[in-house]
């Protein structure tokens, strides 16, 4: 038990590893979009599937919330929380529209929006994206693997050099944190 411990940590560790080397620059671009964001009266719009979806409310909870410092609220949603919205537009209109049609409805044009899926191919996170983009709202991917569909939508990419779901996961929420705290000290510094 304890080698398999060990073994999975470094996994995570060398995963962590290959993007301190190779993709600090993407984190950057993201980091300014969100911040860019914010300055111009935007709100940052995140949504995913299943831990996906999960990290997208833990990154809107810190920016609304706070980070790692004491200030005024950052406008943030995670379109996975509202379950009478998903589950209604699921049943009336299918389960591929869900994400699309919360930014039709709250989406702006300072607006960023986040599609996080481990594979890049969840359709319903292609057609957020999409979505976005035909309302020239900024499209962020975050994604796993190949980086699928929507990293190849999206204005920026970020593809976690990964193939294994729990990795991909992984890196998400630590870049979700790099991102928060970036943003907490660029505008509240």
């Amino acid at each position: 038990m304890r080698d398999k411990i060990k073994d999975l940590l470094l996994q995570s560790i060398q995963v962590k590893e290959e993007v301190l080397r190779n993709a600090v620059t993407q984190i950057v671009e993201i980091a300014e979009a969100m911040i860019d964001c914010l300055r111009k009266g935007g709100k940052v719009i995140l949504f995913g599937n299943g831990g996906s979806a999960s990290d997208s409310q833990h990154i809107a909870a810190e920016l609304v919330g706070r980070f790692q410092k004491e200030r005024h609220p950052l406008p943030a949603i995670a379109l996975t929380g509202n379950t009478s919205i998903l589950t209604s537009l699921a049943n009336d209109y299918g389960y591929e529209t869900v994400f699309a049609k919360q930014i039709e409805a709250l989406g702006n044009k300072n607006d960023l929006a986040i599609g996080i899926s481990t594979s890049g191919k969840a359709k319903n996170v292609v057609l957020g994206i999409k979505q976005a983009k035909k309302m020239g709202i900024k499209t962020i991917a975050l994604t796993g693997g190949d980086g699928g569909e929507i990293a190849k939508l999206a204005d920026i990419s970020f593809i976690v050099p990964s193939s294994v779901t729990a990795r991909i996961q992984e890196t998400h929420i630590t870049i979700g944190h790099i991102l928060c705290d970036i943003v907490e000290e660029n505008l509240f510094s």
